[in-house]
């Protein structure tokens, strides 16, 4: 799913992240951002993520064109 963070610490590595669908919010697990490549986050950041059982969003990571709905065709030269 697609979001956008709303707060982030990099001290504490705790932050919110709100969902684009219905503007839900959901803390940061911890961790989630190992493996990404952020070693931080920003206010206003757009990001993919995804929920864990207990409702924290987890494997952030960011948006290709394919995932953003960019069509196929935008950008390529005519053949």
């Amino acid at each position: 799913m697609q979001g956008v963070v709303k707060s982030y610490d990099p001290i504490t590595r705790d932050g919110v992240i709100m969902r684009d669908t219905d503007l839900g919010e959901f803390d940061l697990a911890p961790g989630a951002l190992e493996g990404s490549v952020f070693r931080m986050l920003r206010p206003g950041q757009r990001v993919i993520f995804r929920l864990t059982d207990a409702n924290l969003a987890t494997a952030i990571s960011l948006g290709s064109e394919v995932d953003m709905g960019t069509p196929a065709w935008l950008g390529q030269e005519d053949q």
